[in-house]
């Protein structure tokens, strides 16, 4: 069975690295997803969807990680993960609403 699979390289430029919110966004939107999410830094893999494995990765500002997606839905996953991570982890609801 042949199923989609795709990875992307990603930097992590928040200042704190990725800690515990932003690896709770990132396994949030990582379980909106029927894809297999793997998360690796140097030779450590673990699951995306488990917000304790992504805090072994212990992955500070300036870190390189890959995303890696199988599964049907595998492509619009990296793309919302990636894209996380490239906002450096904001998401709507912790943006300040615009003046008036």
């Amino acid at each position: 069975m042949n199923e989609p699979q795709c990875s992307r390289k990603v930097v992590i430029n928040n200042p704190q690295g990725l800690h515990a919110r932003p690896a709770d966004l990132f396994t949030r939107t990582a379980n909106r997803y029927e894809a297999r999410i793997i998360v690796v830094k140097d030779n450590n893999r673990v699951d995306g969807k488990s917000i304790l494995d992504l805090l072994t990765l212990a992955a500070e500002a300036g870190t390189e990680l890959t995303i890696e997606a199988a599964g049907r839905d595998a492509d619009e996953a990296l793309e919302a993960l990636a894209g996380l991570i490239v906002a450096n982890f904001e998401d709507e609801s912790t943006r300040p609403a615009p003046p008036h």
